[in-house]
């Protein structure tokens, strides 16, 4: 969401609220802060600065809206319960978090997860990352979608709606694939899911709609499944520099692991390797960006707009 597009400081378009950070910011009412300086950087991405002020700014008052969503959620399910006269198997709440690659949306996702599952009611929050779900790379190599590695066609979308439909049906000891950021591919591990109160999904392309064909008419889509939906957004410009900054650090971190993806780019100078790494960017995941991400932000229940240094903001909360 760039100026232009968020409209003048108080703007708002009908069903929904914008906040700039101060707003948002009072809305922690008397929320305590169950971080600590200590967690920071455990939590924040490569080459993202977390600030403990942006903790209490940003994510608790999100946390708290989170809280008070799934009690309300959880009462609906049990009076459908009532209704019906029998018991209903334990539903989680399920949290969608996109945004493009670089933006930051799995630092956000693991901040909710410490503040939801710190808090005084103890739910257990599990975070399940779309990346899991993509295509393992000998597969992507023998379909020709290397090159589009992140795009909806790289994903077993299928198998990603029959988890998240498991997951809401109650279903116990779910197993998903594991994605390795250090060899970029799946691994031969799986991560469990075991009936948690809190699910928070996070990638791409979690609210993004698949296109209707000929001999395809998805019914169902992964975003049928959240009960709250979070948008992490940037200029474009701003997510390139972060790009940048990201794959340079792999690049360096890769030079004694022969091992990791990133070790083939190892033997470039920094002024080869940037040159590259803004080649992959306006190849690969700017196209991605605006054909797939981008169009789904107005899909989201939350937008978290993100400033050149890294801090949010704005926030737009959908009124619906």
């Amino acid at each position: 969401m760039t100026e232009e597009q968020a409209g003048p400081a108080g703007a708002e378009r009908w069903g929904e609220r914008r906040f700039e950070r101060s707003e948002w910011a009072a809305l922690r009412a008397h929320e305590s802060v169950p971080i600590h300086e200590e967690d920071l950087e455990e939590l924040e991405g490569i080459n993202e600065h977390l600030s403990m002020r942006e903790v209490e700014d940003i994510y608790v008052p999100l946390a708290r809206l989170v809280h008070l969503r799934a009690g309300v959620t959880r009462s609906l399910h049990d009076a459908t319960g009532a209704f019906l006269g029998r018991f209903r198997p334990h539903v989680p709440f399920v949290i969608g978090v996109a945004g493009s690659v670089a933006v930051g949306k799995s630092t956000t996702s693991r901040v909710l997860q410490t503040l939801l599952a710190r808090a005084p009611e103890r739910r257990r929050v599990e975070l399940v990352t779309t990346d899991g779900f993509l295509l393992p790379n000998a597969e992507l190599e023998e379909r020709g979608l290397m090159q589009r590695k992140g795009f909806p066609e790289s994903y077993d979308t299928p198998r990603l709606v029959r988890f998240l439909a498991d997951l809401k049906a109650g279903r116990p000891a779910l197993e998903i694939p594991v994605y390795s950021h250090v060899v970029y591919d799946i691994v031969d591990e799986v991560q469990v899911v075991d009936q948690p109160d809190i699910v928070i999904v996070e990638g791409l392309n979690v609210l993004q709609v698949p296109p209707t064909t000929e001999e395809h008419h998805p019914s169902v889509f992964v975003s049928d499944f959240f009960d709250f939906s979070v948008y992490v957004d940037a200029d474009a410009d701003h997510i390139e520099e972060w790009y940048l900054q990201r794959f340079m650090t792999l690049v360096e971190g890769s030079r004694h692991d022969d091992a990791a993806f990133f070790h083939r780019f190892a033997g470039l100078d920094d002024e080869s390797a940037e040159s590259l790494g803004r080649s992959i960017w306006r190849s690969v995941n700017l196209p991605n960006l605006h054909a797939n991400v981008l169009p789904t932000r107005d899909r989201a229940d939350l937008v978290l707009h993100k400033g050149a240094d890294h801090e949010v903001h704005r926030v737009v909360l959908r009124l619906r």
